[in-house]
């Protein structure tokens, strides 16, 4: 008897598990990555030559419900057309019966993987800037993502940013009909690996998210009282992310980096306030924050004194200063000068 060795067997089991795209207009190409309830591939689309993602329902959770759930998870996001949320080209069914969808494929890196490698502030704000806007674009249309994490968000070949994994996204109104329940939920998870912290059941309702990242009462399961304002708490645990590079914890901002100014905190800290009333109320007015903090402008969430407000307006100036400098000392020679 031969027997296999076990790269030849981990091949064998790769082939077997790979889905059927026959019918199709895909062909398979690899595996990209592998989630709790789905996973996604790298394919070939043959009538448009080109490559796509495509994500499939895992063989072993095939139910009605879970193919409702995913064909849902497609809808939404081909209605939220804007460039920073990855487009669905097409849903459809394998020969097994499984549901898949066929998106855009992005090529890039995770936030976390950008920032690990650009130490420049200005630069980061401007990639949170762009997820703000994302984000209030899907508000606007009645959902909440309810799982922003820099693993869930992708900085692409020319820097575009892409809000990615709206598995877990809830509808608080649809415009083609009345608000949705929990029931409309989406709980299947995107590419990422499945985290041993990102559910469980309470007595209330379904923990859907990752525990550092989601607001308090998205933590305590209290599924009516989540809203936009939940999303804007998880931008907010992102940005504190940015400007520490660590995961939101019981330190402010500046005592990990004290480095950051104290209106970059306060923005940071509105954000993630743990009573929701104290947040930011949209996500179009964290992003016009932030975009003040790149004007080195006043924010709204923090009050600066005289002092503060002259030394901003120094360091937004500072060409001008220096000219006035020069000129002054100029005028100063040119007295003494004259006089001797």
């Amino acid at each position: 008897m031969k027997w296999l060795s076990d790269n030849k067997l981990s091949h064998l089991r790769e082939v077997v598990g790979n889905p059927d795209f026959s019918g199709t207009k895909y062909t398979f190409i690899k595996e990209l990555a592998r989630g709790g309830m789905g996973t996604v591939y790298l394919a070939e689309d043959t009538e448009l030559n080109r490559q796509v993602a495509i994500k499939v329902l895992s063989a072993t959770e095939i139910s009605d419900d879970l193919r409702r759930r995913m064909i849902r998870e497609a809808q939404i996001i081909a209605r939220l057309e804007h460039p920073g949320i990855v487009p669905v080209h097409d849903v459809g069914e394998l020969p097994d019966g499984r549901v898949f969808y066929a998106m855009k494929l992005v090529r890039g890196v995770r936030l976390d993987e950008y920032a690990a490698n650009t130490s420049s502030m200005r630069e980061r704000l401007r990639k949170f800037q762009a997820v703000c806007d994302a984000v209030a674009f899907a508000h606007a249309h009645g959902v909440i993502h309810r799982d922003l994490k820099p693993q869930n968000i992708m900085i692409g070949s020319f820097g575009e940013v892409l809000v990615l994994d709206w598995g877990v996204a809830k509808i608080l109104r649809d415009d083609r009909g009345p608000v949705a329940s929990e029931a409309d939920t989406l709980m299947l998870p995107g590419p990422n690996q499945p985290n041993p912290n990102t559910t469980s059941d309470t007595s209330q309702g379904t923990v859907i998210g990752t525990r550092q990242y989601m607001s308090p009462e998205q933590a305590r399961g209290e599924v009516d009282q989540l809203d936009q304002r939940s999303d804007i708490y998880s931008l907010g645990a992102v940005f504190y992310f940015l400007l520490t590079d660590q995961p939101p914890n019981d330190d402010k901002p500046r005592a990990v980096n004290p480095k950051m100014t104290k209106p970059a905190e306060a923005v940071c800290l509105k954000a993630m306030a743990r009573d929701r009333g104290n947040r930011y109320a949209s996500a179009a007015e964290l992003a016009a924050d932030v975009s003040r903090l790149l004007d080195a402008e006043p924010v709204s969430a923090y009050r600066e004194n005289a002092y503060e407000k002259v030394n901003r307006w120094i360091g937004k100036n500072r060409f001008l200063v220096l000219l006035v400098l020069v000129y002054l000392l100029m005028r100063i020679f040119f007295i003494f000068t004259s006089r001797s």
